[in-house]
């Protein structure tokens, strides 16, 4: 007789869900209506959202748009195959040597998502005879590559130099990796990154930053952490970056040496075994680097419009975090009450996601509020006021 399926495995999946319902902290998605900006259509209304890591507003630039479809008519949407296959295309060599030029590096590596550039760099670099050491809120990326690739795993305090230090001098590791994001993304403050790297200097270490969220902010013409903390490839010599945030196409890519970009290509798993990202996106993104560089008022329009968010936000009482990025979090503590502030805010025609656990520890679920380029101050003034209201009588502003 052959065996039937037993379904009890999915009844159990099916409680767990209801009990994460429970907790209010059941996920789900949104179905987004329109172009990615700030002024959007989601779930059949018209919002005004402050959720999105398009820092710069390039998402829907024209420009951007028209190289995109320019490049999709001369060759074609699919990238075909990967990389090493027959799926490397003029328009990404051409991205990789311009975001070296940019980098100040010697050579870059396209990846298809920040996700698999990660995984594919510590799981390349590192084996069992090997230690990682990555700061306590690094982004599940990192810590799922450090958790892979086979070397003693080990997690430092948050920004905590000393701490780094003590785990490095008792390491016996062949090879030593120190991974830190950039600037962080669920509480937007910045790694100490000069500091982290003359403790890997001192130390025979390497230094990994993913700076998903510093490029196109950060620096004289955007060019993230490493240029804004002056920091030469010697200093950093593995540089992440995304291409989906402050560029506003989609992506990621590794900075960084000849021999380590040759050492990816050969070993980097999620880069060998995946199609290459569309032609398209990539000719896309060359536009959006130049906007990226030239138009250094959209640095400045954002710079602006976090002061006066926090200028406010500060003169209402509420809770913020050591950020001067465009990554704005409110704790909230409570994850039922950062849900119902969510839901009420709205009700009132604004977006802010709430951050709950496990993406952030319990007990500091939050509002994450996120600005770009594309909001005026008449949106900052209008997301403070729903705010004002929203958290009134909960214990979350001055009366």
């Amino acid at each position: 007789m052959t065996p039937q399926p037993d379904s009890r495995g999915f009844e159990n999946l099916a409680l767990e869900l209801e009990q994460r319902r429970e907790q209010h902290l059941y996920r789900r998605r949104r179905l987004l209506q329109s172009p990615q900006q700030p002024r959007l259509r989601c779930d059949g209304r018209d919002l005004l959202a402050f959720c999105s890591n398009d820092y710069l507003g390039l998402a829907n630039h024209p420009k951007v748009i028209e190289s995109m479809q320019r490049a999709a008519s001369r060759y074609g949407v699919g990238g075909g195959a990967s990389h090493l296959v027959i799926g490397h295309s003029e328009p990404h060599h051409a991205l990789e040597e311009a975001l070296a030029d940019f980098t100040g590096r010697e050579r870059v590596l396209l990846f298809s998502s920040g996700y698999m550039a990660n995984m594919g760099v510590i799981t390349a670099l590192l084996d069992k005879r090997d230690g990682v050491f990555q700061d306590r809120l690094n982004h599940a990326s990192l810590i799922d590559g450090g958790l892979l690739c086979g070397a003693r795993f080990q997690r430092y305090l948050h920004n905590d130099v000393d701490s780094l230090c003590s785990k490095l001098d008792a390491s016996t590791a062949q090879r030593k990796l120190v991974v830190t994001d950039g600037i962080f993304s669920m509480d937007g403050d910045l790694a100490p990154l000069p500091a982290l790297a003359l403790a890997c200097s001192q130390r025979n270490a390497w230094l990994m930053v993913d700076d998903a969220h510093g490029f196109g902010f950060l620096g004289a013409s955007g060019g993230g952490c490493a240029e804004h903390f002056c920091m030469e490839q010697s200093q950093l010599p593995v540089l992440v970056g995304t291409l989906g945030k402050g560029f506003g196409t989609a992506g990621a890519f590794v900075a960084g040496s000849e021999a380590l970009i040759e050492t990816l290509i050969q070993h980097a798993r999620s880069y060998i075994y995946t199609t290459s990202m569309p032609p398209a996106v990539a000719a896309a993104t060359l536009d959006s680097l130049q906007l990226l560089k030239e138009e250094g008022w959209r640095r400045a329009q954002l710079a602006q419009l976090i002061a006066r968010f926090r200028e406010g936000a500060e003169a209402l009482g509420l809770e913020l975090m050591d950020s001067s990025t465009p990554i704005q979090p409110i704790v909230i503590g409570d994850a039922r009450q950062a849900m119902a502030i969510s839901e009420q805010l709205e009700a009132t025609g604004i977006l802010v996601t709430a951050i709950r656990p496990p993406t952030v520890p319990r007990g500091t679920a939050r509002l994450r509020v996120t600005l770009s380029a594309s909001h005026s101050d008449e949106d900052v003034d209008r997301l403070l006021e729903a705010l004002s209201s929203s958290c009134k009588g909960r214990g979350l502003t001055d009366e």
